[in-house]
C-alpha cells in the first residue's frame, strides 16, 4: 500500500510538470490580465527611460504595448540585461522578448521568434583620427560589444582577428573608444550614428561604411506556444497592413529625430 501511495504521488508530480510544460501562453496572460515583456531599458531609441517621466519607452515598448492591446491587457516593462534575455523567458519570469533580439541559428534552437518588426545593419565606429577605414584594418584590433549580443557574435564571425571585448552596455562600449582602450564599437547603425553625434564637438567619430552583418530582429517567445506566437504575428502583420508600424517607426526614427531615417523594410517572416 505504501509503495502504492509513493508511486502514486510521483506519478501525479510528473503529470503536473508536463501539465505545466504544456501551458497555453496565450490563456494564461488573458488569465492575469498583463503582459511581461521582457526588454533593456538602456537602448534608446528602442527601450530606455524618459528622463522626465522615468518610465521606459521607446520603439521596443511602443510594439510590445500593440500585442497587449490587442489581448485587453495590461503591460508590464521588465529591463534586463543583453545576455539575461533568453534565460528569463525560458524560465517563464517574461511572457515575450521585445529586447534588440536578432535571429541567429543558435537562438532559434531555444527560443521562437516572431516575425521580424526591424532589420538592423550592424556597424563598427572608430575614432576619426584612427585611419580605419575598412572591416580588414580591424585585424588585430580591440572591438568592443555589448556582452552575449549578436553583435558580439558578428565580430568573432566576420572578424575572427580582431579581439572582442564586451561591456554590459552601450556607454560603457562607447567610452571605451573614447578612452582609446579599444579600436572599435560594433552595434547597431542606429546606435552608432546617435552617439556620434553626441561626441562631435569633444571626440570626432566615424563609421566604417561597410556593415558587418545584416540582422533582422523578433520579438521573442517560448518554444511550444503556437497560440500566442499565432498572436503576435497577426498583430504585427495588422501594424504593417494598416500603416500604423511606418508611424510607430517614424515616430522614433524618421524626420524630425537624429537618425532621420526611412523605413525600407517590410515585417515579414524570418527566414534563417
Amino acid at each position: 500500500m505504501r509503495l502504492f501511495q509513493i508511486a502514486t504521488a510521483g506519478l501525479l508530480l510528473i503529470t503536473g510538470v508536463v501539465g505545466a510544460a504544456k501551458a497555453d501562453e496565450l490563456a494564461d496572460v488573458k488569465a492575469r490580465s498583463k503582459l511581461v515583456c521582457g526588454t533593456l531599458g538602456t537602448a534608446e531609441p528602442f527601450s530606455f527611460q524618459d528622463p522626465k517621466t522615468r518610465e521606459i519607452v521607446g520603439y521596443d515598448i511602443d510594439i510590445c504595448r500593440k500585442v497587449a492591446e490587442s489581448l485587453g491587457v495590461a503591460l508590464e516593462i521588465k529591463p534586463m540585461a543583453v545576455e539575461a534575455r533568453i534565460p528569463e523567458l525560458i524560465q517563464g519570469r517574461v511572457d515575450i522578448l521585445a529586447a534588440n533580439l536578432g535571429w541567429s541559428k543558435e537562438r532559434a534552437q531555444q527560443i521562437d521568434y516572431s516575425y521580424s518588426y526591424f532589420v538592423s545593419e550592424q556597424k563598427v565606429l572608430v575614432s576619426a583620427d584612427s585611419g580605419i577605414a575598412t572591416l580588414d584594418q580591424l585585424s588585430g584590433k580591440r572591438v568592443s560589444a555589448l556582452k552575449g549580443s549578436s553583435s558580439e557574435q558578428g565580430v568573432r564571425r566576420v572578424i575572427p582577428t580582431a579581439e572582442t571585448v564586451t561591456f554590459q552596455d552601450s556607454s560603457s562600449a562607447f567610452l571605451a573608444v573614447v578612452q582609446g582602450k579599444v579600436d572599435g564599437f560594433c552595434a547597431s547603425e542606429l546606435i552608432l550614428v546617435k552617439l556620434r553625434k553626441q561626441a562631435q564637438a569633444s571626440s570626432p567619430m566615424s563609421i566604417v561604411e561597410k556593415s558587418v552583418f545584416l540582422e533582422p530582429w523578433g520579438l521573442g517567445v517560448r518554444k511550444g506556444e503556437a497560440a500566442f506566437k499565432d498572436q503576435v504575428n497577426k498583430v504585427l502583420a495588422d501594424l504593417d497592413a494598416s500603416g500604423e508600424a511606418g508611424k510607430i517607426f517614424a515616430k522614433w526614427f524618421g524626420p524630425g529625430t537624429v537618425y532621420d531615417m526611412k523605413r525600407d523594410f517590410k515585417i515579414e517572416e524570418i527566414k534563417g
